[in-house]
């Protein structure tokens, strides 16, 4: 990679146009999830994801590099849901993968036997399902550390939590995942 992020988005700021696709395109898939995890549909995901990169676009003169990118990304997108669930009384959302069943399709090889791809298919269901069942603020803690791979103290930083308040909701999270899978 060579470039961090944050030098990236310093460029950015700069007028380097290539810095901000280079930038995009290493955390577009991860944040997506993230987004398409925190709301009930695909399309509205797809709205969020661009309104937070519209706010990364238009936030790139104020970029100060006191944090990791990817925990002041995070933040920018914790804070853009956080005006969604607001707007909409702070329902709990669903989790999907899919439109049609919520659920991501299992990988398999061809020559997969049958019951293996139909375990890991229920499994992937429980997960969803333990997943979308989640208090908020450990969903979120999960989201952000399993997809944009933010510490606890990242974590913390991004939701405005102090760190026992986000370790706490990560272990919480975590167990009832497990639990939930029988993944003892």
């Amino acid at each position: 990679m060579g470039e961090t992020d944050e030098a990236l988005m310093l460029a950015y700021a700069g007028g380097d146009a290539g810095a901000f696709d280079r930038l995009y395109a290493r955390h577009k898939g991860p944040l997506f999830r993230y987004v398409l995890r925190s709301v009930k549909g695909r399309g509205e995901a797809e709205e969020l994801f661009q309104d937070i990169w519209m706010k990364v676009i238009e936030a790139r003169a104020r970029y100060a590099p006191k944090a990791k990118f990817t925990t002041w990304l995070y933040t920018v997108a914790h804070n853009r849901l956080v005006d969604h669930w607001r707007a909409r009384g702070l329902t709990v959302v669903a989790s999907t993968d899919d439109e049609e069943s919520g659920v991501p399709e299992p990988a398999a090889a061809p020559s997969a036997e049958p019951h293996r791809v139909s375990e890991a298919r229920e499994t992937l269901e429980r997960l969803a399902a333990a997943l979308a069942a989640l208090p908020l603020a450990q969903r979120e803690a999960f989201l952000l550390h399993h997809e944009g791979e933010l510490t606890v103290a990242q974590i913390a930083q991004a939701t405005g939590a102090n760190e026992e308040a986000a370790k706490s909701r990560l272990r919480y999270a975590m167990n009832k995942l497990r639990e939930a899978i029988g993944d003892d």
